[in-house]
């Protein structure tokens, strides 16, 4: 599943003919590389690419003063229909994304047990951290934000509190004498 050409033609799809610029942009509005793991920086190769699939079309090109030269795309109509196939293919998808952790943990070798407890507590900071950059984040765009953009945000802010979940649980099975 290439989520980067998803994104590129779903923003395309919504919004209209726009230039590369644009389109990261209103990717990193709603943060898509840290939640969907989509760089915004390949955005721009990815135009190129759809553009000789012909899933993309250049509407115009634009200048803007003393800005260069830019190049405005719109979705081709081909480009709605592997849209379509894309955005079912993501919505039907049940697999998370590969685990570190859980192959951290089965294949890490025989780590001094007090070390993988520490990196663990200092995970669990680091998910405690990102939860609450990312309610803040929420927050402030709120009023801005679709319906299904909240819903991503709820869905994102979920799945870091079932990791806290895990964590404690984990944290039980592997320093069963710790209290927490």
């Amino acid at each position: 599943m290439n989520l980067s050409r998803l994104v590129a033609l779903g923003i395309l799809s919504k919004e209209g003919p726009l230039h590369g610029h644009a389109i990261r942009r209103r990717a990193e509005k709603v943060s898509v590389e840290r939640w969907g793991g989509v760089s915004v920086g390949a955005l721009h190769r990815e135009l190129h690419r759809l553009e000789q699939d012909g899933l993309v079309a250049v509407e115009r090109w634009e200048k803007d003063g003393k800005r260069p030269q830019r190049t405005v795309y719109r979705i081709t109509p081909e480009g709605e229909r592997e849209l379509a196939i894309l955005r079912e293919s993501a919505l039907r998808d049940v697999r998370s994304q590969p685990d570190p952790v859980g192959v951290g943990l089965l294949f890490g070798g025989r780590p001094d047990p007090r070390e993988t407890a520490e990196l663990l507590r200092l995970r669990e900071q680091r998910i405690r951290a990102e939860l609450e950059q990312l309610r803040s984040e929420r927050g402030r765009l709120e009023e801005g934000l679709s319906p299904w953009a909240l819903a991503v945000f709820a869905r994102q802010e979920a799945l870091l509190e079932a990791e806290l979940r895990w964590h404690e649980d984990a944290a039980l099975l592997l320093e069963p004498d710790t209290p927490r």
